[in-house]
């Protein structure tokens, strides 16, 4: 009898310690109505790779401010620690050239062109003051190395700066804490989605914190304003319990086709979308 009263403690006081590790920001919460004025999103701007305006360009952007959207972007710093919008790790698919962003500086970065065309890696400062506050924006800040946390202290400065209507989401726990320490007043978001199923990581070294990552298991630390999760990955328990116990905002990454919207809308609140003209309907 009591082998099995201590296996029922021990079971409940792990089940107390998981609702309490996914816990977002439940008290002091900023302003969310940008999300309640808009909830659509233009991915990287409203681009198209096989046109003259692709991902996180200047012509991009322009676009989903023409059409009222609000925009989800990348940020990550040059080799002389200037923030540009760009998305990946290696500028092979986009630019077809070797080499890291942050192994350039921003002005070697020029003699790239996005895609083909006549675009190229904009500055961070630039697209602010295309942007000029007409819509909200989402910021995600691209953190490499995970432990480095230059590209928050040079982009918040310039968030704090900018008169418009802006967020930060972050895949690194770290850079979500780094806001919660220094800026709590910023609408802060953590990135995530099931990480093994989608092939992103390799090897036992990396499975631990990345399915931490995936159950949101570090949102003790960096208590999220909201969760944006991969839009297929619906049943992920602790993303619903964030949503449902908590009452935390659920943003949707990245919904592809008018269809995969109408059939997510009960799940998420803010949809982050690209390839398609949304309809909320």
């Amino acid at each position: 009898m009591n082998v099995v009263f201590w296996i029922v403690g021990i079971l409940a006081g792990l089940i107390c310690l998981y609702f309490l590790m996914i816990m977002p920001r439940v008290s002091g919460k900023p302003d969310f109505s940008m999300f309640r004025k808009q909830c659509l999103y233009a991915h990287r701007g409203l681009h198209d790779n096989q046109t003259d305006a692709p991902e996180n360009s200047m012509r991009a952007f322009q676009k989903a401010v023409d059409a009222g959207y609000g925009i989800e972007l990348d940020v990550q710093l040059t080799k002389d620690k200037i923030p540009v919008v760009f998305h990946d790790d290696t500028l092979k698919r986009v630019c077809g050239a070797e080499g890291t962003v942050d192994s350039y500086t921003f002005e070697e970065l020029q003699q790239f062109s996005l895609m083909g065309t006549d675009q190229k890696i904009p500055k961070f400062e630039d697209f602010l003051k295309l942007v000029d506050g007409r819509v909200p924006l989402i910021v995600e800040h691209k953190i490499e190395p995970r432990h480095d946390m230059s590209v928050c202290e040079i982009v918040a400065p310039m968030l704090l700066a900018y008169k418009g209507e802006y967020c930060m989401e972050s895949f690194n726990p770290l850079g979500v804490r780094w806001y919660k320490k220094h800026h709590p007043q910023i609408i802060r978001g953590q990135l995530s989605q099931l990480f093994g199923k989608h092939g992103m990581h390799a090897g036992l070294k990396m499975k631990i914190p990345y399915f931490a990552m995936e159950h949101l298991l570090f949102n003790f630390v960096t208590r999220p304003d909201f969760i944006a999760y991969d839009c297929r990955d619906l049943e992920e328990p602790s993303r619903k319990i964030c949503k449902g116990l908590y009452g935390n905002i659920p943003v949707s990454w990245t919904v592809k086709s008018q269809e995969q919207l109408d059939s997510i809308r009960k799940h998420f609140d803010v949809y982050i979308f690209e390839g398609f003209i949304p309809e909320l309907r």
